[in-house]
């Protein structure tokens, strides 16, 4: 019973093998990325709202929206995650700031 918790990564023989697993490594990189962006922008917009419902400026919220659309989008055009998700998380934000709009 000599099986080691952590599998062990095998190398893979052909030239086609190889090269993908280098594509792999750089698109795993870029899609990394490109979902930390979509989690800044949207937490960006959240601190905005929070802020603003304590009394802070009520537009920045709106402004920051608009760039995080955007964003959003784009990183759902290039099938980092579903169309739906992007919809749902605008939705919501769209929702948030529509509500400080009419509570001003």
């Amino acid at each position: 019973m000599a099986t080691a918790s952590k599998a062990k990564k095998k190398t893979v023989r052909l030239a086609s093998g190889r090269k993908r697993a280098r594509q792999d490594v750089a698109l795993n990189a870029a899609n990394t990325a490109l979902r930390s962006k979509f989690r800044t922008v949207v937490k960006n917009v959240q601190k905005a709202l929070d802020k603003a419902a304590t009394g802070g400026d009520k537009t920045v919220p709106a402004e920051l929206f608009k760039n995080a659309q955007s964003v959003i989008d784009s990183i759902a055009d290039k099938g980092i995650f579903h169309k739906n998700k992007a919809a749902r998380h605008k939705s919501r934000l769209s929702a948030k700031i529509k509500a400080l709009a009419a509570a001003a």
